[in-house]
C-alpha cells in the first residue's frame, strides 16, 4: 500500500511544480509587459547585490537574500523625477533542522532630498495594541478611526502630523493601499509578505504616487531648500 501511495504522489507532485512554473512565466512575461508599458527596465534574474535595499529592516532578516524581477525606471511627482525600483524579494529563516523560504514584492522611490525625516505609517495589528499599553510611541490623530486603524511612527513628530493631515487621513480609509516606510530618504511601499500580480504593482505604484502628491505644498517647498541627494 505504501508504494501504491507512493506512485500515486509523484505524479501529483510533478503536475503542482509544472503547474507553478507555467504560473510563475506568466507572471514574468506580465511584469515584462508592465516594465515596457511604463518605460521601465526589467530584470528577472535573481540578485544579491541590491543596491540601498539593506537600509530597511525587512530586507536584513534571514539569509539567502535576493531580488528578482526587479523593474527600474522612474516616476513623476513633484514635478520631479523620482528613481523607482520595484519587484521581488526572497530569504529564509533556519529554525533547527527545519527552514521557511518568504516571498514578498516591494516598491523602492527615492526621494529627491536628503533631509526628509523617516516615518512609517501601516495598518495597525495585536501587537501594536499590547506595544501602546505599555507605552509604545504610536502617534496619534485628530481622526478617531485613522488612529485606531494605522500605525504611526515618527522621530519627528511635526513632520509626521504634516503629512498625515485631513485629506491623507481620509485617502489612507477610502483606498486601501501599502504599508509605507520613509527611512534616509528613501519610501519603501509593502502590503505583507506576499508576490503581487502586474495589476498590483500598477495599482501600488498609482497609489503611492497619489500619496506623495497629497504632501501639503509648504512641505515640499520647505524639503526644497534643504539638501539635496547627489546626482
Amino acid at each position: 500500500m505504501e508504494l501504491v501511495g507512493i506512485l500515486i504522489a509523484i505524479p501529483l507532485i510533478v503536475l503542482i511544480a509544472v503547474m507553478a512554473a507555467r504560473q510563475a512565466r506568466r507572471r514574468r512575461e506580465g511584469l515584462a509587459a508592465l516594465a515596457n508599458t511604463l518605460g521601465f527596465r526589467f530584470a528577472p534574474e535573481p540578485r544579491s547585490d541590491f543596491g540601498t535595499l539593506h537600509r530597511h529592516e525587512v530586507f536584513r532578516r534571514g539569509s539567502s537574500r535576493r531580488a528578482f524581477n526587479l523593474l527600474s525606471g522612474v516616476v513623476e511627482t513633484w514635478d520631479a523625477d523620482l528613481p523607482c525600483t520595484m519587484g521581488d524579494y526572497r530569504y529564509t529563516v533556519q529554525s533547527g533542522k527545519h527552514s521557511t523560504t518568504y516571498r514578498f514584492s516591494f516598491i523602492l522611490l527615492r526621494l529627491p532630498w536628503t533631509s526628509v525625516p523617516d516615518v512609517t505609517i501601516r495598518p495597525e495589528h495585536i501587537g501594536d495594541k499590547i506595544m501602546g499599553a505599555v507605552g509604545f510611541d504610536d502617534i496619534d490623530f485628530e481622526s478617531e478611526e485613522f488612529s485606531r486603524k494605522f500605525m504611526v511612527k515618527s522621530p519627528d513628530k511635526r513632520f509626521a502630523y504634516d503629512v498625515v493631515h485631513t485629506r491623507m487621513m481620509e485617502y489612507f480609509l477610502e483606498v486601501q493601499g501599502p504599508s509605507v516606510e520613509i527611512l534616509q530618504g528613501e519610501c519603501l511601499l509593502m502590503a505583507g509578505i506576499r508576490t503581487w500580480t502586474p495589476d498590483d504593482f500598477r495599482a501600488r505604484l498609482s497609489w503611492g504616487q497619489r500619496f506623495l502628491e497629497l504632501w501639503p505644498e509648504h512641505l515640499v517647498q520647505q524639503l526644497h531648500t534643504g539638501p539635496k541627494h547627489s546626482p
